[in-house]
């Protein structure tokens, strides 16, 4: 089998994963177990609390003393236990626990799958900025499988969608020690898991702190979209006028166009990458972000449908040319020797403060300003406020960035410090 086969075949896995329960969780968590709005903020911060931490860790890891692929291996095999157990929470507080321990595993196989990809291609004398987008696309053609496998046999709302990711993970995590070796480059450094030192220079130049900062802020985005973006679309069930729409019966598949729109904005990267700066092309993703929320607080599953499509297309662009691009970004400036932990840091910035300001923030907003409930005890969420809300927070997001944010002038002008 032919390494980028191999690496097609990684990439589809490790994001099936998350497609088969990530945006259908909501729907589980309202809709079946019927909890509150705000301790529902607190499932998704576990990713940020997890990015926090382990990403960095594992990386400072991959680079000193463990090869990548058998990390790799070891965190899904961890996590898709995790995720069998996630059926056995029977309030709030537990499934909180259980999700906070698979997160603990999962995020950082998303910088250590990059690790893994960008060593075997560089090893085969691949160019990483062009064939890699084209392997990567094939995690979220994995997302869009996963959601529409999820929403075909209507069990958004079942623990089954559980047990169908912790099996792939399990499978992922055997197939990881199959992988050429990733060795350590880093052997002969000396600081330890929690001295920086030889990521200093990150934060000690300005553009390279802004652009983790804003990072953080774009991560912040991605979450309310991940987090809201499903039960938006089933809360029309409750409206006779839509209650039998497509959009209704099937929301996780109307959510998959989003992704179905990343595998063609995957594939522009190379193109922009070369012929734009990192600050345009994360512009263009700022931009695409204001009109993901913008549209979505005017759509609706009748004649406004035209309108959630779109932005689930727009979304494409959205994410690929922030997440992706951001990735190839640090690949091409941080010497290989702190490289791991660069791409840790990026999903620090993105999934772990970005997650946990954008989760808990939106969930404490939702539920104190844009929620009223009825003489019945039901819960009445102002969804095109809510989005409003979210399409203001982008777009000061774009403007502060277009005024601050410069492109550095040079390829790998930051060396990891010895």
């Amino acid at each position: 089998m032919g390494i980028k086969l191999r690496l097609i075949i990684v990439n589809f896995l490790q994001f099936f994963i998350w497609g088969s329960w990530l945006l259908t969780i909501g729907a589980y968590w309202f809709e079946f177990k019927h909890w509150p709005a705000d301790n529902f903020g607190q499932i998704f911060s576990t990713m940020g609390i997890a990015a926090l931490v382990m990403p960095t860790l594992t990386g400072y890891l991959a680079d000193r003393f463990i090869s990548a692929q058998k990390l790799y291996g070891i965190l899904h095999i961890l996590g898709g236990i995790g995720l069998f157990f996630v059926p056995e929470a029977h309030e709030p507080s537990q499934l909180f626990w259980i999700i906070l321990a698979t997160m603990f595993c999962y995020m950082p196989t998303i910088p250590l799958s990059n690790t893994v990809g960008y060593h075997i291609l560089k090893t085969n004398k691949f160019d990483v900025v062009k064939t890699y987008p084209s392997i990567r696309v094939w995690g979220t053609i994995g997302f869009i499988v996963a959601l529409w496998t999820v929403s075909l046999n209507h069990i958004e709302q079942s623990h089954l969608q559980f047990y169908l990711g912790g099996s792939v993970a399990l499978l992922l995590g055997i197939i990881s020690f199959t992988l050429p070796n990733c060795p350590p480059l880093g052997k002969r450094q000396k600081d330890a898991p929690t001295d920086l030192s030889s990521l200093s220079m990150l934060w000690k130049n300005p553009q390279f702190a802004l652009f983790f900062i804003f990072s953080m802020l774009l991560g912040a985005a991605l979450q309310l979209t991940n987090a809201y973006g499903d039960p938006f679309i089933s809360s029309f069930a409750n409206i006779p006028e839509y209650s039998n729409s497509l959009a209704v019966k099937y929301p996780a598949m109307i959510m998959s166009i989003s992704q179905i729109s990343e595998t063609l904005f995957i594939l522009a990267i190379p193109y922009f990458m070369k012929r734009f700066s990192i600050k345009q092309v994360m512009l263009i993703s700022m931009v695409a972000w204001v009109l993901r929320f913008g549209l979505f607080s005017v759509g609706d599953p009748g004649n406004g449908l035209w309108m959630i499509v779109l932005s689930c297309i727009v979304y494409g662009m959205a994410f690929d040319f922030f997440n992706v691009s951001g990735s190839l970004f640090i690949e091409q400036q941080i010497d290989a020797k702190a490289r791991s932990r660069a791409q840790g840091l990026f999903t620090m910035m993105v999934n772990g403060v970005g997650a946990i300001f954008g989760s808990l923030g939106s969930g404490y907003l939702i539920e104190h300003y844009f929620t009223t409930r009825g003489v019945n005890g039901s819960e009445l969420r102002h969804w095109p406020e809510i989005w409003s809300a979210f399409t203001v927070y982008a777009l000061i997001v774009t403007v502060l960035f277009a005024l601050f944010f410069k492109s550095p002038k040079n390829q790998n002008n930051l060396q990891s410090a010895e």
